[in-house]
């Protein structure tokens, strides 16, 4: 393996822990409750659909592997 994959994979990690980070102190709490999420709560049942939140999660991470697409 090469330097440019070991380099590859510690960001990787770094940016899953700043992830987890950021979920366990509740800074994401606003994720999966935008507008267009669809939930359904019944007495046996609970339906959710994160549909908003899968698009912007979508543009974000497209955007973040064109820019370092261009810087490698």
């Amino acid at each position: 393996m090469d330097r440019q994959a070991g380099m590859l994979i510690v960001g990787l990690g770094l940016a899953v822990v700043v992830v987890g980070l950021l979920v366990s102190t509740g800074a994401l709490g606003w994720f999966g409750r935008l507008p267009g999420d669809t939930r359904i709560e019944r007495e046996s049942v609970r339906v959710y659909v994160p549909v908003t939140s899968m698009i912007l999660a979508s543009v974000v991470l497209s955007a973040l592997l064109a820019v370092l697409r261009r810087l490698f």
